[in-house]
């Protein structure tokens, strides 16, 4: 009897490896895709580059090149005429760091409520998602020149003190009016200006974080926030202690996600980068594509500095 049964225990361990199996191939097969563009299309383009900026071109031969000793990559900080490399790479990491909390908090705050029981939510996710089918291509430079024109003819809100600028929704005049009795240090109030006056921009880069944000709020039980109200427990201590924390590993998933979205779009420094000129022609290629690694080595490690500490305070749900 004892034998019979450790024959059945040993055929459902066997199902069950081959389940696994056809499931981790199941998985290889849907990456696969992905995996043959990347080693064959992608990443002959990185050692193609990587190579540019090591090599410079030899003049009247297309195809001899010189190792340059590493010579482009100082030549990108210290070469006279890429003297505002250093300004638009500290420009680009800022604005990064700026975007990143100003698309979380944005993004968690509407996903928070469209998540919320009312009629017609379907409509206003489907809204607010719009911006990012339409923020590609030619559609994302008509918005845009169409948004600057609309700004530039409304002006700032009119106090009658002509303080705003054109293009420009609130000046730190009108939120100083509106936020009149609170202490708000000079930095937090251009850091709230310019976020209002850059809503258009956060509003296009925050559907796909909302929608992540909206599937996490989605996937939390209802028996949990059952149990906490029965316990008593205000909407403010259910949001920081059982929403918030539960939602944490989406947090870390949109910020990641929130800063390559910010590498890849024109930003200040691949605007410099793109447009730049030097006087020596065969040294330009070297340079500005020099230039270009050390602005990907840069976010790399504000990547890496970023999950580190997200993750210190990210909270995985065990599953038993």
């Amino acid at each position: 009897m004892t034998d019979m049964l450790e024959v059945k225990v040993k055929k459902k361990r066997k199902k069950t490896v081959s389940l696994d199996k056809k499931k981790a191939r199941a998985g290889w097969i849907f990456v696969l895709p992905f995996i043959i563009g990347l080693v064959f299309v992608y990443f002959p383009i990185v050692f193609e580059s990587l190579e540019q900026s090591l090599f410079y071109k030899v003049p009247g031969d297309a195809t001899a090149r010189v190792f340059n000793k590493f010579a482009s990559y100082y030549e990108a900080f210290f070469n006279a005429d890429t003297s505002g490399f250093a300004q638009a790479l500290f420009t680009s990491v800022g604005e990064i760091i700026l975007d990143i909390p100003m698309i979380l908090l944005f993004s968690l705050f509407m996903a928070v409520l469209l998540n919320q029981k009312i009629g017609g939510r379907a409509v206003f996710r489907a809204i607010f998602f719009v911006p990012v089918i339409l923020s590609t291509g030619i559609m994302e430079s008509i918005d845009a020149s169409a948004v600057l024109d609309t700004m530039s003819n409304a002006g700032g809100i009119d106090d009658g003190s002509g303080s705003s600028a054109a293009g420009e929704i609130v000046d730190a005049v009108d939120l100083q009016k509106f936020f009149n009795g609170i202490s708000l240090t000079d930095g937090m109030l251009k850091y709230v200006t310019d976020a209002i006056n850059d809503i258009f921009n956060i509003v296009n880069r925050s559907g796909v974080q909302m929608l992540i944000f909206l599937a996490g709020l989605q996937s939390i039980s209802p028996a949990i926030y059952e149990s906490v109200q029965i316990d008593g427990a205000s909407a403010w201590e259910t949001f920081w202690k059982i929403t918030f924390p539960m939602i944490s590993p989406m947090i870390l998933v949109n910020a990641v996600y929130t800063v390559i979205d910010a590498f890849t779009v024109d930003s200040t420094v691949m605007t410099y980068i793109s447009t730049l000129k030097l006087t020596e022609v065969e040294k330009t290629t070297a340079i500005t594509t020099a230039m270009s690694w050390i602005y990907f080595l840069l976010v790399i490690a504000i990547l890496g500095i970023l999950v580190a500490v997200l993750s210190a305070y990210t909270f995985y749900q065990k599953k038993k």
